[in-house]
């Protein structure tokens, strides 16, 4: 592993851990409102863009788009600890997922 590997994957540990002292609810209702937490963020996201562009006509241009930035890297991390929330073996899963995902489209071939 890579040392930004180990230090990305060091940081879900640790926040998975926090958050697992701090959660009110376990279980099954658990899982899925970490889950769902990704629908709060990706929203985020969305808002992010509209104010960056300016296409809120109330607001006008609210964000930039280092804005932007944060808030796909808050969408990142909220999928990253869901999944190791799913599983301890996170990395592995994700590691191969990549894998099949960047083989499957490096393989098509442009027009």
């Amino acid at each position: 592993m890579s040392e930004p590997d180990v230090e990305l994957w060091g940081a879900v540990e640790q926040l998975w851990g926090w958050l697992e002292e701090h959660r009110e609810a376990g279980g099954a209702d658990g899982l899925l409102l970490r889950v769902i937490k990704l629908s709060e963020e990706v929203g985020e996201v969305a808002q992010a863009v509209i104010g960056a562009t300016g296409h809120n006509p109330r607001k006008g241009t609210s964000h930039t788009w280092e804005d932007v930035q944060g808030e796909l890297c808050d969408v990142v991390i909220t999928a990253l600890v869901a999944l190791r929330t799913l599983t301890p073996e996170a990395r592995d899963v994700f590691a191969r997922h990549l894998e099949r995902v960047t083989r499957r489209s490096l393989a098509v071939e442009g027009p």
